[in-house]
């Protein structure tokens, strides 16, 4: 694994001293130095050698923290690590800006090579599912199984409630935004987070929502937080338009992992109505529905989430079966649409 300096030319590539970021009982992160960047690894010890890798990719403004209630339900069937994409959690800026999926995606292909864990279990939440989806498109080699929890594909009538973030990629809104709500806490702005992204802002914890209010302060003072927020979501904005080949709906039926989708019914950000047309569009698919879910089930209910990737790791290869049920995970038949 090749290792470099990061840059020091640029005050945004520099990550300041900051507090640090918080790690779970049994979780250690380390930083990893790639060609152009710098990712943050967070990763558990697997229940014993030679279990199969799999890697998390978290979504907008998330970062690996997302996956720390899942993986350890895991522990027992695979190697856990997640990633801090670039410009998230603890991994500084990219060098060259580039907050687009395929930017992020030749992120997490460049740890992937460099690393030599795949093929692995991918995972991908929101955008990380976007950016997930175009990694086991273009490269069939790295990925076992894509499990992909409310993913960022292209919906042609976006939620009202998803406008607000979607804003974001417009040139000067998250400037206008940081000084609108500069007196905000950073409590008020979890709870506003919180109630966006569960189904049911009941089922954080106590100590969820302190842990939450601290990674909030900690990114507030990063110099770059709202760049990165920005330039990500107008990545999304932008892929939704791509054509072709690099359109996500084409590249989703261009996935030949066998692929678990998770998709919330009270989930604000992306629609639930687009859960059938994912399970039509990924060829080898198995569809979970959780009505009472957010845009964050593996947060929510990580034990379902957990027990649907078993089943999945369980059946894999075994022909299509039944309609599928709400909170019951079975097979999808082999796609039959074009996807669009």
């Amino acid at each position: 694994m090749s290792s470099t300096e990061p840059p020091s030319a640029s005050p945004a590539n520099v990550l300041p001293k900051v507090a640090a970021v918080k790690v779970a009982d049994g979780e250690r992160l380390r930083s990893v130095h790639l060609p152009g960047i710098t990712l943050t690894v967070r990763s558990r010890p697997p229940a014993r050698a030679g279990l199969p890798p799999a890697l998390y990719v978290h979504g907008l403004g998330g970062s690996s923290q997302n996956w720390s209630a899942l993986m350890p339900l895991l522990d027992g069937v695979v190697d856990n690590e997640a990633v801090d994409l670039p410009g998230f959690g603890d991994s500084p800026p990219p060098d060259d800006g580039d907050y687009s999926i395929t930017g992020h995606a030749r992120a997490v292909i460049r740890y992937l090579d460099a690393s030599g864990r795949g093929p692995v279990h991918l995972f991908g939440n929101s955008l990380g599912g976007a950016v997930t989806t175009r990694v086991a498109a273009v490269r069939p080699d790295l990925v076992r199984t894509l499990t992909l929890v409310s993913p960022a594909l292209p919906e042609i009538r976006v939620q009202r409630t998803a406008v607000p973030t979607g804003l974001l990629a417009v040139p000067g809104v998250a400037a206008l935004f940081t000084r609108l709500t500069r007196e905000w806490t950073a409590e008020q702005r979890v709870r506003g987070v919180t109630a966006l992204c569960y189904g049911d802002p009941g089922r954080v914890s106590e100590e969820g929502f302190r842990n939450a209010v601290e990674e909030m302060e900690r990114r507030l003072q990063l110099p770059y937080f709202w760049d990165a927020m920005a330039r990500s979501a107008r990545g999304i904005v932008n892929a939704y338009t791509l054509g072709g080949q690099h359109a996500l709906w084409r590249q989703a039926e261009r996935v030949l992992a066998p692929t678990l989708l998770v998709y919330g019914g009270r989930d604000q950000l992306v629609g639930y109505r687009m859960a059938q047309r994912a399970a039509r569009a990924f060829r080898d698919s198995r569809l979970l529905t959780l009505p009472d879910a957010g845009h964050v089930a593996m947060m929510e209910y990580p034990e379902t989430v957990a027990t649907a990737f078993r089943e999945l790791l369980a059946d894999t290869g075994k022909p299509a079966a039944d309609e599928r049920t709400d909170g019951v995970v079975e097979d999808e038949p082999a796609n039959q649409s074009t996807g669009g």
